[in-house]
């Protein structure tokens, strides 16, 4: 029998790919007959976590939508950002990310924001629902900015948020405080959302475990390239091990010892197996790109994404 090597493998998945800038080529076939994106291979949702993977550029809420839907995909991981702005959340009261609170006008918006919070109507938040989904495009996860600083108040809304959209998870930043995981995770657990919490190259296997003990429904956003870059062993068996508590992974690739992001394929991350781990045990989690490596030069971001997501679904074939 013939065996191929990752390289090899990469080799196959792109050589059917047209030259950058021939996106419009890299359409599944699928959608000759539907439309709708269908991102499912065999069991496995491909998503996207959006509008992360689009880049740094502005970018509405409609944007992500129809670029989602010109690349084929019906899965996402999206931020509360552009939800929130469907709902009429004022510009200018969510701070930028990864800012802190430290003057007296960023506290007042703030306290403006969780007060606009209190007073969401979730039948508005239905609508933002039937809108995506009518156009083929599941919430399967949403990324929640700073929960651990949230209120009570606060985190019932985005449990309700996540609920109403149709999400089984909440994913954020994991904490180097325990007892931020302890607080929300017993929402979580109140409010049969999951809790997902995602590492970085720093984070360790037993990192991520650690606040399994809270609840049933505190788990794990693992990022496998990441994870790799890491040393912290093959994510295979991490995932064999607690499957039933992670809602989606990251797929990148990224080389060892805290290497550098690649197109998939060139670098040691097992995109291959980790994806048919999924698929050959019918887990329930999503298989979710998240952008990052260079754009190479004459190329774009939405061809290398259907790279990617072509890259995915020959996997799973």
């Amino acid at each position: 029998m013939t065996t191929y090597s990752r390289r090899d493998f990469t080799k196959f998945a792109l050589a059917a790919l047209p030259a950058a800038g021939a996106f419009s080529a890299l359409a599944p076939l699928a959608r000759a007959a539907d439309p709708k994106p269908n991102s499912r291979v065999n069991g496995v949702h491909i998503g996207l976590n959006v509008p992360y993977s689009f880049g740094s550029a502005p970018i509405t809420g409609d944007e992500i939508l129809a670029n989602c839907v010109k690349l084929g995909l019906s899965a996402v991981e999206l931020r509360t950002q552009p939800i929130e702005a469907f709902l009429g959340l004022p510009a200018g009261l969510v701070p930028a990310r990864g800012a802190v609170v430290a003057s007296a006008e960023a506290a007042a918006n703030a306290k403006k924001l969780a007060d606009w919070r209190a007073a969401v109507p979730m039948a508005k938040v239905a609508e933002f629902r039937r809108k995506w989904e009518t156009a083929g495009v599941f919430v399967d996860v949403i990324k929640v900015d700073g929960i651990f600083k949230m209120s009570a108040p606060e985190l019932d809304y985005v449990f309700a948020l996540a609920k109403n959209v149709g999400a089984r998870a909440i994913s954020t930043e994991i904490s180097k405080e325990a007892s931020d995981h302890e607080r929300v995770g017993k929402v979580a657990d109140r409010h049969g959302v999951l809790l997902a919490l995602h590492g970085h190259a720093t984070t360790t296997g037993a990192n991520y475990e650690a606040p399994y003990s809270i609840s049933k429904f505190v788990g794990s956003n693992l990022d496998i390239g990441h994870y790799v870059a890491g040393e912290n062993g093959s994510p295979v068996e991490f995932i064999k091990r607690n499957h039933a508590r992670i809602s989606h992974v990251h797929i990148k690739d990224r080389k060892r010892n805290n290497g550098v992001n690649m197109p998939f394929g060139e670098g040691d991350t097992p995109i291959v197996e980790v994806l048919r781990l999924i698929r050959d045990n019918k887990f329930n989690i999503q298989a979710t790109i998240e952008f990052e490596y260079k754009v190479p030069a004459g190329s774009d971001r939405m061809t290398e994404l259907a790279k990617a997501i072509k890259y995915c679904r020959d996997a799973l074939a």
